[in-house]
Order: structure tokens, then C-alpha cells, then sequence
């Protein structure tokens, strides 16, 4: 039966490559020595920092996941080969509704993010000239259309 399921450390090996090939047919921005520069670092230190949710379809396979923390998405990544197929969606309404999830920072030069946070009612609500790692990756900071906001935030 395929649906979102919790998941472990043991299972991180695979997110990764997920993550790889997610990133190299949608994020064309970032070169091998990004990806190669990320790579350790979703493995060792992202995974581990945030609640982490997988999709599965029937067969079982990995197609999706999901990491939250704060109220942030702060990583959703699909197989390639079914993107389009509502994985992302189903995802990132588990993330609202199950994690509380009313933010996502997205990548600027990433057009089919951003569009598909839009038409999930997100909006942008600021901008970063650098990723979080401090990298010339500017970020556009969105929040759920429909979330209260929250006092003193600009």
C-alpha cells in the first residue's frame, strides 16, 4: 500500500540517492562540486536535524520525502521518474496538517518549485540573497497563504 510512513537512519543511504537525482533534474543551477559539496552533509548532519517522513508506493519503493522542523519544510525531494503524480503534494499537505508546516524556503532559480509551492497556496513573503549554507543561492522565503501571522513577524 503506498503512502507516507515514518522512517530511520537505516534508510538514509537511499534518501540520499533519492535527494541526488531529484536535485540533478530539477535544480540546474547547482554544478557536480555543489552537489558533491552537499551530498555528506544531507547524509551526516540534514537528515538527522528534522523530522523525516518518506512516501512508498505499492511495491514499497522509496519515491519521495520529506523533512520538517519548526513549522518549516525545510526539504521535499521526489523521484524524477514520478514527479507529477502528487507525491510532492500529498507530502507537503502531511506536512501542514500532521506537522504543522506553514513555511518553505525556496531556491530562486528553482522555477518548479516555486510555481509548485504557489499553486499549494503558498506565497513569498521575503528574500535572501544566500542559501542557508551562506552560498550565492538566493532564497525566497513563502508562507502558507492561509496561516495566521504571527505577532511581530515582519
Amino acid at each position: 500500500m503506498s503512502g507516507i510512513f515514518t522512517t530511520n537512519e537505516k534508510e538514509f543511504d537511499a534518501i540520499v540517492e533519492l535527494w541526488e537525482v531529484s536535485v540533478r533534474a530539477t535544480h540546474d543551477f547547482l554544478g557536480d562540486a555543489d552537489i558533491a559539496w552537499l551530498r555528506p552533509r544531507i547524509r551526516h548532519d540534514y537528515l538527522g536535524a528534522v523530522t523525516l517522513r518518506v512516501f512508498r508506493d505499492d511495491a514499497g519503493a522509496l519515491r519521495g520525502f520529506l523533512g520538517v522542523t519548526q513549522g518549516n519544510v525545510e526539504m521535499l525531494f521526489v523521484a524524477p521518474d514520478v514527479r507529477r503524480q502528487g507525491i510532492g503534494a500529498a507530502l507537503l499537505a502531511y506536512a501542514v496538517r500532521e506537522l504543522g508546516c506553514t513555511s518553505v524556503d525556496v531556491n530562486e532559480q528553482n522555477p518548479q518549485a516555486l510555481a509548485f509551492y504557489l499553486r499549494e497556496g503558498f506565497e513569498v513573503m521575503g528574500r535572501s540573497e544566500l542559501d542557508g549554507q551562506g552560498r550565492p543561492f538566493p532564497l525566497l522565503h513563502m508562507r502558507l497563504a492561509s496561516a495566521k501571522p504571527v505577532a511581530g513577524a515582519v
